[in-house]
């Protein structure tokens, strides 16, 4: 959220694709990684990157372009990795990364080095030719990897259903033998449980996993009105800054599972929640103002 304030202050000179509503899957797959196992990402990496850092002013500084970023600089936001900590490539090419974590995972079963491989993708992913080609070169060679689709049901502002038939995970994860599993309702503690269960299944059987997870990203707005929408018609968030996603209210951006903070009333009374929204906040104001003060000493 304070990336998206930036944002909207039109401090970045790179695209930005934030991933509010994305955040349990995140933190699930940031758990469940040990030191062998590798992470190739897609555009919208910001999540994962944050959750594996457990920081926020060197991806921001990355987003700036600033030699103190995360990849000093270089990379920006779409393309962002973080080798120490897993994230081995990420690609701003639409279903790009399948391959390259194909390659990956065939690397480790030649080097017996272990581990998982982890990819993600969006729903507009698997439409290209590389997700099958690397689904069926995973199930070939008999390679560890986790296939990890975010569903959002959208792609730019046009919903799946307007642009293309359905594609059944299943029943194309089945058709190469492929074990799948379904995540949907955000609950970062039972991802985890799943996670770990399949991490050692895909493991102890040398076999690829594809894993479907239902998600929302927030941060909708309305089109202009017209006659086939006299109310504006509603626009999924894909990039730039989230209109409706503000510091200044309570973080929780819609009262449902959709939102994972939502979820997190599960465990925790919505005091509680409160008290750690606004200690996490002042902590991150408190690193960045620290940083900008010593840049001028």
């Amino acid at each position: 959220m304070m990336v998206n304030e930036e944002h909207k202050a039109e401090k970045f000179k790179v695209p930005v694709h934030l991933a509010l509503g994305h955040e349990a899957i995140a933190v699930a797959v940031d758990r469940i990684m040990d030191q062998n196992d590798s992470l190739v990402l897609s555009h919208r990496n910001i999540a994962y990157n944050l959750a594996r850092l457990g920081k926020l002013k060197p991806v921001m500084d990355e987003y700036f372009l600033k030699p103190g970023g995360l990849a000093g600089g270089r990379l920006g936001s779409m393309n962002l990795s973080n080798p120490s900590k897993g994230i081995i490539y990420s690609s701003s090419i639409l279903g790009n990364n399948f391959s390259v974590a194909s390659g990956l995972a065939l690397g480790k079963q030649i080097v017996s080095s272990g581990g998982l491989t982890i990819v993600l993708g969006g729903d507009g992913s698997i439409e290209e030719g590389s997700f099958y080609e690397s689904l069926l070169i995973l199930r070939s060679l008999n390679l560890s990897c986790f296939v990890v689709i975010e569903d959002n049901d959208w792609s730019l502002a046009t919903q799946v259903k307007e642009r293309r038939s359905k594609i059944d995970l299943f029943s194309c994860s089945g058709s190469l033998g492929i074990k799948y599993a379904h995540l949907e309702g955000n609950d970062p503690i039972g991802y985890i449980e799943e996670l770990s269960r399949l991490k050692r299944i895909s493991l102890e059987d040398k076999a690829p996993v594809c894993i479907e997870v239902k998600v929302s990203t927030l941060g909708d707005w309305t089109g202009p009105k017209s006659t086939e929408h006299p109310d504006g018609k509603f626009i999924n968030y894909h990039a730039g800054p989230s209109p409706s996603a503000s510091l200044s209210a309570w973080p929780i951006l819609k009262e449902n599972k959709e939102d994972p903070i939502f979820v997190l009333k599960k465990y925790f009374k919505e005091s509680e929640l409160k008290d750690f929204a606004k200690a996490e906040l002042n902590k991150l104001r408190s690193e960045i103002y620290h940083e900008i003060c010593r840049a001028y000493k």
